[in-house]
């Protein structure tokens, strides 16, 4: 279902919180079909993201080390999406 989120478990350094919120939110736009946020959406769909994305830094905790690497770089890790990423903050 979610094919656009990746693996982070595994990750070398691990997978850092804004990776785990970011898949975290694609899961739950994902799911809910929301992709702009309005009045009646935004309170429920942070609350979720943020729910998801904390259970989701304890699983990986929990679980053994890989023992290998997945197979993709996750988006925030990649030179022209952090690029992006940037000039969005900034301007």
């Amino acid at each position: 279902m979610c094919r656009n989120i990746t693996t982070l478990r595994g990750l070398e350094p691990h997978a850092t919180d804004t990776e785990i919120e970011a898949a975290a939110r694609q899961y739950v736009r994902k799911v809910t079909g929301v992709q702009q946020l309005s009045d009646a959406t935004r309170e429920p769909f942070e609350r979720a993201v943020a729910e998801i994305a904390h259970i989701t830094a304890h699983l990986l905790d929990d679980l053994p080390e890989r023992r290998r690497p997945p197979a993709t770089v996750p988006p925030l890790r990649r030179p022209e999406v952090a690029a992006r990423v940037a000039a969005r903050e900034a301007g």
